[in-house]
Parts: structure tokens; C-alpha cells; sequence
């Protein structure tokens, strides 16, 4: 009896060990070990990105394959954790002693040409690993090109860092360029842009719709400071949100899209309203308590920050959406506004005014010591998060010239966005699109 317990008793130990390991060896395979690219001394990782490979040949200059490369190096670039390395530096070739150039990831791409169609992929290999990480391919319509080496750029963000990255995202911003001030949205890397209005008149404060369709924004066009929204899918029509007497100000869209906030000043008193989509007021949010303005959801959407100068300064308060009960949020320096909450929900930035200057800080929405982010010469207004919540834009005005910078959430590699005609301001950065 013994001599047949043990045994089976024994092989049960056996696979149970081995089901074990088995189980350990697929978890450690799924667990990825990501970059911690928030803090301030992240070392920047090292890739080469030779030319892409033309599979068929039909491009014996090579400028298409290096132009794909330099367009998804500017764009790994951009999410500031990644220096390319100089394809001068190894002859621009597939292959090179890479260890000896010290560097961390190589990125192999090609493509395919089909008619009007393209294929493109790209590879990722880690160098101190001498192993594949990731591939992608994409296949569309050949002038769709950019879109897809950025969407490879993307994917291979959230490779590097556990979330998707922000290459295809734009910056909607006000310009005068024209003599007047209109909307416009550029991409990110300011390759293309676009004239959103053409009221030959004020406009400020756009918002992006939650799902990036729509694009809200203030105008004096008929006299009066209303709201309206255009369909960014088109360019010919734009509509009336709201055109109620006196104030009509930057509405901050709830994380579902549903519904609106935004300060309407109907009989004297600039106060917060919740508003639906097609511009109906659903509540009045605030009553006479000062001037309340610059609303902005939390991505849960429970909670709003917003400016009010009840305190008899302007300071930032919280208000919970269900009770509708405020907190008082700031309390160091005598002008806080402009807030934004980040898309990760940690942070709210906002403009503060330092020694006579407007600086960039942030706060925990549950308070405590705020972090100052820009504090070189110059006035910095109207911070806007990245949809991944790791970078800040804002506008900065030095010598009465006022331009779109961006900032690592950390403070680091502050760069000005866009080198453009006349002046920008009141940046907003758009969602993913989807």
C-alpha cells in the first residue's frame, strides 16, 4: 500500500513544483519593468534609428526611408526621456557595433509600397540583451505615412514606459498673427497647423470636447463675450453654445462629455453653472460668493478646481460635484489661477504670481506644499497637461512677445513648442485621438 502511496504522492509533488514554476516563469515574462521618466534625474535612454528599409526598392535615393527615421526620432524625442543617437555616428547603416556606441535600443524599421497602399513596421531591439522587445506593422493608404510612424512611435512609448505616448495629440492656441486674435490647433511637433476661427475678432480660451471632436471657445464677435463650439471633423461650421448677457467663459468639459461648467455672469455676478451639451443650464454651481472662474474637472469627475476671489484674492478651491461643499486649496502667494488637473488625477497646475513675475506650479489636489515648475525670467501663464499627465504646456511672454513652451511635469527641458508669425497664447493640449 505504502509503496504505491508514495509515489503518487511523490509525482504530485513533482507537478505541483513544476506547475509552479511554470506559472512564476509566464508571471516574470508579463511583468515589464518600465521607465521612471517623472523623476528629475532619469538618466535619457540611448537609441540609434537607421533609415527604414525600402523592401522593394522603389526609392533608390533612400530619402523616404530617412525621412521616416528622423520623423520618429523627433517624435521619441519629444516625450523627453529618449536621446537619438546621430546617424552620422554609424554611417546611418542597419547594423553597428552598438555596445561600443553606448547605446541602449536599436530601432529597425521598413516599409512596403503597394500601389496607393503602404505597409510599415518597425522593431525594437534591446542591445544589452541582444533580444527582439517589440514589433509593429501598420498598413494603410501610402499617404498616411507620417500617421503610422507615429503611431509606432507611440507604441513603442508605451513600451518604454507602461503608457501610450503623445506624438499624434495637437495644441489648440490663440494667435494674432493675422492682426487679430483667432484659434488655431497645431500638432504637437508643428508640422502642420490650422486657422479654427475667423471671426476677425477676439477669441480665447479654447477646449478640447473630451473625445477631441469639438472645440469650444470665447468670442467678442457679436459684442458680447459668448460661447460657441465648431466641429473640428469640418471646416465650415461653428454654432452657439451659449450667448447669454455678459460673461460666457471657458467652459471645462466633464470627463464624459455630457455635461459643461463654465462662468456665466446673466445677472451680475460671474458664477459657476453647470450646463449641458446643447447649452441648457442644469445647476447653478456657485452663488455670489466673488468672482468664480477657470473651472476644471478631476478625471473622475467628481471633484472641480476653479478660482475665486472670495478670500479677496484670487486662490483655488475644490469643489465636491455631489455636495457641491468648497475647500480652500492654496494658500501661499496672494494671485493663484489658471488651473488644469491632470489626466492622472495627482496633480493640478496652475499659475502663480512671484515677485511681480506669473510662474508655473503644481499642487496635490488634496494640498500641502505646492512645487514650482518654471522659474526663469518671464511671465509663464496657462498651463495644459499632456493626455499622459508627464508633460505641462503654457504660453510665456518675454519683451512683449508671448510664445507656446513646453516642460517636463519635473521642470526639466523647457522648449519653446512652435517658432511662429506674431503672438500665442491660452494653450490647450488636445485628448488621444482615438
Amino acid at each position: 500500500m505504502r509503496l504505491h502511496i508514495f509515489p503518487t504522492r511523490f509525482l504530485s509533488l513533482v507537478l505541483l513544483c513544476l506547475l509552479l514554476l511554470a506559472a512564476m516563469a509566464r508571471q516574470a515574462q508579463a511583468e515589464r519593468v518600465y521607465l521612471d521618466i517623472t523623476a528629475s534625474d532619469v538618466r535619457k535612454v540611448v537609441v540609434a534609428i537607421p533609415a527604414f528599409v525600402d523592401r522593394k526598392g522603389t526609392d533608390p535615393t533612400g530619402r523616404r526611408g530617412l525621412a521616416m527615421a528622423s520623423l520618429l526620432g523627433r517624435a521619441l524625442d519629444f516625450h523627453g526621456f529618449v536621446r537619438v543617437l546621430e546617424p552620422g555616428r554609424y554611417g546611418g547603416l542597419q547594423d553597428a557595433d552598438w555596445k561600443q556606441l553606448q547605446v541602449d535600443y536599436v530601432i529597425r524599421g521598413a516599409y512596403e509600397p503597394d500601389g496607393t497602399k503602404l505597409t510599415v513596421e518597425g522593431r525594437l531591439f534591446d542591445v544589452a540583451a541582444d533580444r527582439l522587445l517589440a514589433g509593429r506593422r501598420y498598413r494603410g493608404l501610402a499617404r498616411q505615412q507620417d500617421d503610422m510612424v507615429l503611431r509606432f512611435c507611440d507604441a513603442l512609448v508605451e513600451e518604454f514606459t507602461g503608457t501610450p505616448g503623445i506624438s499624434r495629440t495637437s495644441i489648440a492656441y490663440v494667435s494674432d498673427e493675422t492682426g487679430r486674435k483667432e484659434i488655431y490647433i497645431s500638432d504637437v511637433l508643428g508640422r502642420t497647423r490650422r486657422q479654427v476661427t475667423r471671426h476677425r475678432h477676439l477669441c480665447v480660451s479654447p477646449r478640447f470636447t473630451p473625445d477631441g471632436n469639438f472645440l469650444a471657445y470665447t468670442t467678442y464677435h457679436r459684442g458680447n463675450q459668448d460661447l460657441y463650439i465648431t466641429d473640428l471633423r469640418q471646416d465650415r461650421v461653428t454654432r452657439a453654445l451659449s450667448r447669454r448677457k455678459g460673461m460666457n467663459l471657458a467652459p471645462a468639459f466633464s470627463p464624459d462629455g455630457r455635461t459643461m461648467v463654465l462662468t456665466l455672469s446673466r445677472d451680475g455676478s460671474p458664477d459657476l453653472y453647470l450646463l449641458d451639451r446643447k447649452g441648457r443650464i442644469l445647476k447653478r454651481l456657485t452663488r455670489r460668493a466673488g468672482i468664480n472662474v477657470s473651472p476644471s474637472f478631476a478625471p473622475d469627475g467628481r471633484s472641480l478646481v476653479f478660482v475665486s476671489d472670495r478670500s479677496g484674492r484670487p486662490q483655488l478651491y475644490i469643489m465636491d460635484m455631489e455636495s457641491l461643499k468648497v475647500r480652500r486649496l492654496t494658500f501661499q502667494g496672494s494671485e493663484n489661477s489658471e488651473p488644469s488637473w491632470s489626466p492622472k488625477g495627482d496633480r493640478i497646475a496652475y499659475t502663480s504670481l512671484v515677485d511681480g513675475h506669473y510662474q508655473i506650479f503644481t499642487i496635490a489636489p488634496a494640498g500641502g506644499a505646492p512645487r514650482q515648475v518654471t522659474s526663469a525670467w518671464g511671465d509663464y501663464e496657462s498651463p495644459t497637461w499632456s493626455p499622459d499627465g508627464r508633460q505641462l504646456a503654457f504660453s510665456r511672454r518675454r519683451n512683449g512677445h508671448s510664445e507656446i513652451c513646453a516642460v517636463l511635469a519635473s521642470g526639466k527641458d523647457l522648449r519653446v513648442l512652435f517658432k511662429l508669425k506674431g503672438n500665442q497664447s491660452y494653450p490647450q493640449w488636445s485628448p488621444r485621438p482615438r
